[in-house]
């Protein structure tokens, strides 16, 4: 008889246990929101729901793998961590899959990850999964308030905010393009972001070309592809990243063709990236290019020195190591490739500067970033500029550095000035005595010169925009 009191004793001061740790759970739970920022939280963390509580262990549910697998990955530590400061008896954390139905289960948004497409050839539970999981995962880090806006992608940015914010279509499509690292998928996912903390009931999906293709094969295979055109052509909002994929691809583009005509005629809105535009982009049948065309083509041009400079602040803002001004200057001038390798640069130099106990400088910066910062000088030279766009031109080398003032001389000249300061590390004066000798003033009025064109002149801003990607692609 003692034994079984005990028992029940033990068994009642389990069950106030656990509803201990359930209190906390929903203590917690209510906060998540402030802490992990709006977007997460719904997208993420609100479908949780506390399942049970045993030997220091708190098991919460996710209602799939996808789902667990993200929170897993990104938020598990900084939850326990929270979780033990409201109640210390909770010592690990455990997330398992729970699909089963919840009767009161709040809406959630469908912004989600889809698994890799080898598992989805060989995971039986990942083809169940999908019918309704059919999105890439959102990053949380690209948000409107994070991106760096400057003259080169100002027109891309008021576009996208334009249509995040607005209730009623307004451009349809919405095609944003821009060489490699110039911030196209994170407006993409900033859109994303806004559109679902603004209105979490819209059904937005975020993909990549090559996702779209994999999931149309997919149902090809598996003769499915009758859900296949129900799910994407119920989306509130279609987004498609690296639209280039596609070209070439037939069968992919004619079923992209008519998912593309059934949301515009829904008035359901639809954005693209690529890095072309729609009228330069091979492979594509042209009805597909003349609906690219509908609605508004926004481009990001190549960075230039100020916006990089921004960005490098920006950035630097966030991390724990300081990083002196002189150093993100010279960080700017010697990496004007795209924003993703400034990004890498500081992030290298942050770490080895926490990992290593050095402080940052100009020399530390040159020995940890040897490697890239040899590709970036190896990549464009002043040379090499002048070159290049006096064969696009067609006016001859000697031209860059003589004193002729012809208009058919001058202007190229100007652009190449421009592209000199805006690719290379070199200073003014510099630049201007590998002109011919010119003054730094000369080097300085036709880089304001060319940012004026460029601003009022899309045709002349194409022409400088392809010049730059032809150099950074050479």
């Amino acid at each position: 008889m003692a034994s079984l009191s005990q028992a029940l004793t033990d068994d009642l001061g389990a069950d106030g246990e656990a509803e201990n740790v359930r209190k906390s759970w929903h203590s917690l739970y209510s906060r998540l929101p402030d802490i992990f920022g709006a977007a997460t939280f719904e997208s993420w963390l609100l479908p949780l729901s506390f399942k049970e509580f045993f030997s220091g262990r708190l098991v919460l549910a996710a209602p799939s793998r996808f789902m667990r697998d993200w929170v897993a990955d990104q938020c598990s530590a900084q939850i326990l961590e929270l979780l033990r400061q409201e109640n210390p008896r909770i010592f690990a954390l455990d997330l398992v899959v729970d699909n089963a139905p919840r009767p009161a289960a709040p809406l959630r948004p469908t912004l989600v990850s889809t698994p890799s497409e080898a598992s989805l050839e060989s995971d039986a539970d990942a083809e169940e999964d999908t019918q309704e999981l059919v999105g890439s995962r959102l990053d949380p880090r690209y948000t409107f308030d994070n991106f760096v806006v400057g003259r080169s992608n100002e027109l891309a940015y008021a576009a996208a905010r334009r249509v995040a914010e607005a209730d009623k279509v307004t451009f349809n499509p919405l095609f944003l393009y821009g060489g490699v690292g110039l911030g196209k998928t994170h407006l993409m996912h900033a859109i994303a972001w806004h559109i679902q903390t603004k209105d979490p009931r819209r059904k937005v999906v975020y993909l990549s070309a090559e996702k779209f293709m994999y999931q149309f094969i997919r149902a090809l295979r598996f003769r499915d592809t009758v859900s296949f055109k129900e799910r994407f052509r119920s989306v509130d909002v279609l987004m498609i990243d690296d639209f280039q994929f596609i070209g070439g691809k037939d069968s992919t583009q004619e079923e992209f063709f008519h998912t593309f005509n059934a949301l515009v005629d829904q008035n359901h809105q639809v954005i693209i990236s690529a890095d072309k535009s729609p009228s330069d982009l091979e492979g594509l049948e042209e009805r597909m290019r003349s609906r690219l065309g509908w609605g508004l083509v926004a481009d990001i041009h190549p960075t230039t020195y100020e916006l990089r400079l921004g960005i490098l602040q920006s950035k630097a803002a966030c991390l724990d190591t300081p990083i002196p001004e002189k150093v993100l200057e010279f960080l700017a001038h010697k990496i004007a490739s795209n924003v993703r390798e400034l990004e890498g640069a500081l992030n290298r130099i942050a770490a080895h500067a926490m990992l290593v106990g050095r402080d940052v400088t100009i020399d530390s910066v040159q020995d940890v970033l040897r490697d890239l910062l040899r590709a970036s000088d190896r990549r464009i030279s002043i040379e090499e500029i002048q070159k290049k766009v006096a064969e696009h031109y067609n006016i001859r080398l000697s031209d860059m550095h003589s004193a002729k003032r012809l208009r058919s001389l001058a202007r190229p000249r100007q652009i190449a000035m421009y592209l000199a300061k805006s690719l290379t590390p070199m200073s003014l004066p510099e630049i201007g005595r590998k002109f011919g000798g010119r003054d730094h003033t000369t080097v300085m009025h036709a880089v304001k010169k060319v940012e004026e064109l460029k601003g009022t002149d899309r045709s002349f801003a194409e022409d400088l925009d392809l010049l730059t990607r032809m150099l950074q692609s050479s």
